[in-house]
């Protein structure tokens, strides 16, 4: 993996990685579970829902990769361009740019 120098160039880069729909469903859903849980931390007043927010987030999508895609997340050499991904992703599943 090269390195990139910007978002724009990266995404393309991102999709592939998640060509295979089962791992982008479970992106999306892990993506619906950190809103969730985020939204429980602010009505609880409570950080460790944002704890749990990471995990259900990078657990969904580890599981997309380990298993489905067959390959090593992003997350690991570009965590802020993957984190970006992620939610472009999220908006263009929820869009119908991307397939669910």
């Amino acid at each position: 993996m090269s390195g990139f120098s910007s978002f724009r160039e990266f995404y393309p880069f991102y999709l592939r990685e998640h060509a295979n729909r089962t791992s982008r469903r479970l992106h999306f859903l892990g993506s619906c579970g950190v809103l969730v849980l985020l939204a429980v931390a602010l009505v609880e007043r409570n950080g460790w829902w944002v704890l749990a927010a990471a995990a259900c987030g990078y657990g969904f999508a580890w599981v997309g990769h380990f298993f489905f895609e067959k390959n090593r997340p992003a997350t690991f050499r570009h965590p802020v361009y993957s984190l970006m991904g992620d939610w472009v992703m999220f908006k263009d599943i929820l869009t119908g740019k991307i397939r669910f």
